[in-house]
C-alpha cells in the first residue's frame, strides 16, 4: 500500500514538470497550481511530496486508505525564493492493489443558530499593542499541527486565526455571551473565535478589544493581519488565514489550517474551494 501510495506521489511530482504527462493524465492541483503560478510571473522550480497513512480498511479485494499529502514547493518569484506548504487530507480507494479513486476530503462547514456579533458599549475599553512578530511566529510554529491547549475543530481555520491574534496579546472579551465579544474559555467559545463567517463580523463591527480596520486591497495588509473568503461570493464568508510574509511585488502570503497552507499566495485561486465569484475581505489589526 505504501508504494502504490509512493507510485502516485512520484507521478504527480512529473505532472508539474512535465507537460506530456499533464497531457495524458491531468492531475487539477498541479494544472490550478501552474496557471495562478504563471499569472504572477512565478516558477514552481520544484515539487516534493511526502504522505501519511492515517487510516485504513479492507473489504473483500477493496482496500480504502485515508491519509495526508504534505506538498512543498520551491518557488521562484522574480529575484526571489521561497518555500511554500499546505497538507491535504484525502481518500484513495484500491482494487486488487490498483488505485481506482483518489480525491481530497472536504471539511464540513460550521453551522449555528445565530452568527450575530454584539457589542455592549458598556464593557471598559481594554488596552493592547498588537506583537505582529508573536502572531507570525505562532503561525510559523502551529500551521501544521494543533496546539493542546487549545480545543481542536474540524473546521479549523477560524480557530487558528484567533489562536494567532491572541498570541499577538489580542485581549478577549465578552464572556459569557457567544455571540458578542471574542473570547475562549475552557469549554465554551464565542461564535467570533471558531467561525469564518462571525470572525469577519466581529472584525468589522468591534470598537472594543480586538480592533481591525477594513483595506481595500491585499497589499495593504501588514505581517499578522488577516484576510476572509467567501469562495461562492454568496455573502456568506466561510474562511480566514493570517498574512506571514510578502512576495516579490509586495503582496501577501498567507498561513491557515483546514486546508493547511504556508506561506501560500493569498487569492486562493489555486485551491478546489476557489469559485470565479470568490469575495475577499482585507482587514489590517488596529492596536488598542
Amino acid at each position: 500500500m505504501r508504494e502504490a501510495l509512493q507510485n502516485l506521489f512520484e507521478n504527480r511530482v512529473q505532472q508539474f514538470v512535465n507537460p506530456y504527462q499533464r497531457h495524458h493524465d491531468t492531475f487539477l492541483k498541479a494544472e490550478r497550481k501552474l496557471e495562478t503560478a504563471a499569472k504572477r510571473s512565478a516558477d514552481i522550480v520544484k515539487v516534493s511530496i511526502t504522505g501519511n497513512i492515517i487510516e485504513k480498511s479492507r473489504e473483500d479485494e477493496f482496500e480504502t486508505v485515508k491519509y495526508n499529502a504534505h506538498y512543498k514547493y520551491f518557488i521562484k518569484h522574480k529575484k526571489n525564493f521561497y518555500l511554500e506548504e499546505e497538507v491535504e487530507e484525502r481518500l484513495a480507494k484500491f482494487y486488487k492493489g490498483s488505485l481506482i479513486m483518489d480525491e481530497e476530503i472536504t471539511p464540513r462547514s460550521v453551522q449555528v443558530d445565530s452568527t450575530e456579533t454584539n457589542d455592549d458599549s458598556r464593557e471598559e475599553r481594554l488596552s493592547y499593542q498588537y506583537d505582529r512578530l508573536r502572531a507570525v511566529q505562532y503561525a510559523e510554529r502551529w500551521w501544521n499541527s494543533y496546539n493542546p491547549a487549545y480545543k481542536k475543530f474540524e473546521n479549523d481555520c477560524t480557530n487558528f486565526i484567533s489562536q494567532c491574534l491572541r498570541a499577538g496579546g489580542a485581549p478577549m472579551r465578552g464572556y459569557p455571551k457567544r455571540d458578542a465579544g471574542w473570547w475562549l474559555q475552557a469549554h465554551n467559545w464565542s461564535y467570533s473565535w471558531a467561525i469564518a463567517y462571525s470572525l469577519r463580523l466581529y472584525l468589522a463591527h468591534s470598537k472594543l478589544g480586538l480592533r481591525a480596520k477594513e483595506v481595500a486591497s491585499p497589499d495593504q495588509l501588514l505581517l499578522g493581519d488577516v484576510i476572509c473568503y467567501d469562495f461562492e461570493g454568496d455573502g456568506r464568508f466561510n474562511h480566514n488565514t493570517i498574512v506571514t510574509g510578502k512576495d516579490a511585488d509586495g503582496m501577501p502570503l498567507v498561513n491557515a489550517h483546514t486546508y493547511n497552507s504556508r506561506q501560500r499566495y493569498w487569492a486562493y485561486e489555486d485551491s478546489s474551494a476557489y469559485t470565479p465569484n470568490i469575495k475577499y475581505k482585507f482587514f489590517t489589526i488596529v492596536d488598542g
